[in-house]
């Protein structure tokens, strides 16, 4: 991690220069599917192609919405510094530049078929993929709105050209530099253009737009642009999620190297992708004096991370392994405890077999997330794959994949079953505050669990 970029923005980079590749990829499986399968002369799929059909479309949404989620967290923090706001950018325009472009793929190689536009119309309530998709994204696309902010944000980037390609001399944020250059085309905005977009705009837009400094209008337009590429969107501005002290200390006493977080974040839009109440689960590590009497410190997986798991955090000393979008990496256990809800499971396993875990789920630290929800693959990973590669076969450990969209997966609330019927898992603890003010542990904490996994998903 360079450590002269702050976090915020050194995941932004992260998550872009995985999307720019990914995105590439998911143009060629459109392509296949347009021009392998007999849809637009038949005009309508076989099981099989609505399969490949609706599982391009998860992947799509997901990542679609990994960049949504770097505008809003720029929205949301009043701490980033104005010397860091020119790397911001940076991370956000290249952010941009894959949506739009990704936008105006789907409307050129789709935009002649309408069997394939009613497939991408559909919902996909298993991983929260409202109705509409297509046509949400191809109105974007003629928004005056769009058009306003966009040409902001272009003419920020032309007249800072220079400076930002020396920011992004450093290589975290040289594939965001590499992003926009390849997509300039796609991004033009015309005079007449801008000029017509600013007469349909709302005056009161329009002024509190010129009132901003160029970088803010670049950064606040950037932002509008992919909140008008998403619908049903769930989210709280101002809302930082986080649990109540004592809860957060509570946890810190309690956990074990080898414990899975299972979490939940209110008021966000991508709610880590996967589906249920509970949907993002991460690997606890421990600290090092934790992992140096398991004996594990030495080991050939955690030798080459040991200084990167010291110097995550210097206030914090306790870690987790966990997939986020912009990969899987060794975080501070501020990361799950950020969260409006938490549960704690354990293995039910020996030291010996914990150790041997743990050095087999550092082994994928520094994937890349997986937006494609292949567990059949291993060099990206969703969050529950990280728990699922460290302990699957360990001491008969044995987990059960579900198919959903197409893919065989493991959802979050799939750990939490194996906890409650105390398949190979238990639970310690829960903090789920719809249903206890309090961390609950022991026999109690399982009843809050069931209670909570039948609530619906706001």
């Amino acid at each position: 991690m360079n450590a002269m970029l702050p976090e915020q923005i050194a995941t932004g980079a992260r998550t872009v220069a995985h999307l720019a590749t990914y995105f590439e990829e998911l143009k060629s499986a459109a392509r296949g599917l347009r021009d392998r399968f007999a849809v637009r002369t038949r005009g309508f799929f076989t099981p099989s192609e609505d399969e490949e059909a609706r599982h391009l479309l998860v992947a799509y949404w997901q990542a679609r919405s990994a960049l949504f989620d770097l505008a809003i967290s720029y929205r949301d923090n009043s701490s980033l510094r104005d010397a860091d706001r020119p790397a911001w950018f940076l991370v956000a325009y290249a952010s941009a530049a894959l949506l739009v472009d990704a936008a105006r793929f789907l409307r050129e190689t789709y935009g002649d078929c309408d069997a394939i536009q009613r497939k991408l119309n559909e919902p996909e309530p298993h991983f929260g993929i409202p109705e509409g998709t297509y046509d949400t994204v191809m109105e974007s696309l003629s928004s005056p709105l769009h058009v306003w902010h966009l040409y902001h944000a272009t003419q920020y980037f032309e007249q800072h050209r220079r400076e930002l390609r020396e920011l992004a001399r450093d290589e975290l944020l040289a594939p965001a530099l590499a992003a926009i250059e390849r997509l300039d085309s796609r991004l033009r905005v015309s005079v007449g253009e801008y000029v017509a977009a600013r007469l349909r705009v709302r005056s009161q837009l329009v002024v509190s737009g010129v009132r901003r400094g160029l970088i803010d209008r670049a950064l606040y337009g950037l932002q509008k642009i992919a909140c008008l590429m998403v619908s049903d969107v769930s989210t709280r501005r101002g809302h930082h999620p986080s649990l109540p002290a004592e809860a957060a200390a509570e946890i810190r006493s309690l956990v074990r190297p080898g414990d899975v977080f299972v979490t939940r974040k209110n008021h966000v839009l991508t709610n880590y992708f996967l589906p249920g109440y509970w949907p993002h689960a991460a690997l606890y590590i421990g600290d090092a004096a934790a992992l140096e009497k398991l004996g594990i410190h030495e080991h050939a997986e955690f030798r080459p991370r040991w200084r990167r798991l010291l110097e995550c955090d210097l206030e914090e000393p306790r870690r987790v392994l966990e997939a986020l979008k912009d990969g899987v990496w060794i975080r501070s256990i501020k990361s799950p405890l950020g969260s409006d809800a938490i549960a704690v499971l354990r293995p039910r396993l020996a030291d010996a077999d914990i150790a041997a875990a743990l050095a087999r789920g550092m082994f994928h630290e520094g994937k890349p997330y997986d937006f494609d929800f292949d567990f059949t693959r291993s060099d990206r990973l969703v969050c529950t794959e990280v728990v699922y590669r460290s302990y699957e076969g360990i001491a008969g450990i044995r987990f059960e994949l579900s198919r959903r969209a197409g893919r065989l997966t493991l959802a979050a609330e799939d750990l939490l079953h194996m906890a409650i019927h105390r398949n190979h898992f238990e639970p310690i603890a829960v903090f789920a505050p719809d249903q206890s003010s309090r961390l609950v542990t022991g026999g109690d904490a399982v009843e809050v669990i069931r209670t909570s996994m039948a609530q619906a998903k706001p």
